[in-house]
């Protein structure tokens, strides 16, 4: 492909070779997906010849594109699973490097951060994934806003595993306010575990894909990972933890009070949550709404907000989540 002159983004063609047939097969996906996400994200023509697959369009799509195949060849390379969640992220990375003509190789980013679990790697999918990882790496306390799909309390269970593997904590504590029983759970059948799973669901899912199930359970069982509803933490002091509070937005000010001054040392919290899908009881103010103001700019906090084009989940749940907060629809071009 030639050099195209500064600001020239004509119609151009270019025609990539993959050495290895099972991989080519993998990346391109079952019945071509993958080949059909990035042309309707990137605006490009993708068409599949065994290993060869021509790309078509204007320059910037076609580089584009040209750089999200190489680079999710590469990951097959070294053995990484391809899923539709990679390809997207790809997607997003090589439109938030820019077109063409502003991209640099030499400083350009080859990838968004990455946790690395025993299990599996994760990867960030959008810009503000990887904001939040970083944040989660260099802030004790970390506040994750946003709505439903877009990997924050996945990414915050990640983080939390990969410091209890590397024994960089002792624990993992994880809690959610219980609003639907208003914290009251005596009523229900079984221990507390049993109590409480029907609200802890979500982040036990977290915890079983990302992290081996035996040593799961195992550590369940011991105390290393407690799971814990909100009113539980009530008196404790909390060192050598992650602690995850999820599902935040349903929390009280003197809750959420409550819950940040149980940090102790050598500990790290996470707080997430919807602020557009409260609980509380009509007229109540969102303990987390009150706290991301309160704390704004306060010194060893970040917060990360995601909006609905992080949402990763599903291509359908970004514009359901879209029509819900009356945001205009954007042309699926993938155009900065």
């Amino acid at each position: 492909m030639s050099s195209p002159t500064a600001g020239d983004n004509s119609a151009t063609q270019v025609v990539l070779a993959f050495d290895d047939n099972r991989l080519a097969s993998l990346l391109f996906g079952q019945y071509g997906q993958n080949l059909a996400l990035i042309e309707r994200r990137l605006g490009v023509v993708a068409e599949q010849r065994g290993n060869h697959v021509t790309l078509a369009g204007s320059r910037d799509g076609v580089e584009r594109s040209r750089r999200v195949l190489e680079g999710l060849y590469e990951q097959l390379k070294r053995g990484n699973e391809l899923v539709s969640g990679e390809v997207e992220g790809a997607i997003r990375l090589a439109i938030a490097q820019g077109s063409l003509f502003d991209y640099d190789p030499a400083t350009a980013r080859p990838t968004f951060e990455e946790i690395n679990l025993r299990k599996r790697p994760v990867r960030a999918r959008t810009a503000a994934q990887d904001a939040y990882i970083r944040a989660l790496r260099r802030h004790a306390l970390v506040f994750g806003t946003g709505p439903a799909g877009t990997g924050k309390t996945w990414l915050a269970v990640a983080h939390a595993g990969q410091l209890f593997e590397r024994k960089e904590v002792d624990r993992i504590i994880l809690s959610r306010p219980a609003v639907e029983a208003g914290e009251r759970l005596g009523f229900l059948p079984g221990d507390m575990r049993e109590k409480v799973d029907p609200y802890l669901r979500p982040i036990y899912d977290a915890l079983y894909d990302l992290m081996d199930s035996r040593i799961v359970e195992r550590a369940l069982q011991g105390g290393e990972i407690e799971i814990a509803p909100l009113a539980f933490m009530r008196g404790r002091t909390l060192t050598n933890a992650v602690i995850i509070l999820d599902e935040a937005q349903n929390t009280t000010t003197m809750q959420m009070k409550m819950f940040l001054t149980r940090l102790g040392e050598n500990s790290r919290m996470i707080v997430t949550g919807d602020p557009s899908q409260v609980d509380l009881p009509h007229g109540q103010a969102s303990g987390l709404a009150e706290a991301v103001k309160l704390l704004d700019g306060v010194e060893g906090i970040a917060q990360v907000k995601f909006t609905a084009e992080d949402v990763i989940r599903h291509e359908l749940v970004a514009r359901i989540v879209a029509a819900y907060e009356g945001l205009p629809q954007k042309p699926a071009t993938g155009k900065s």
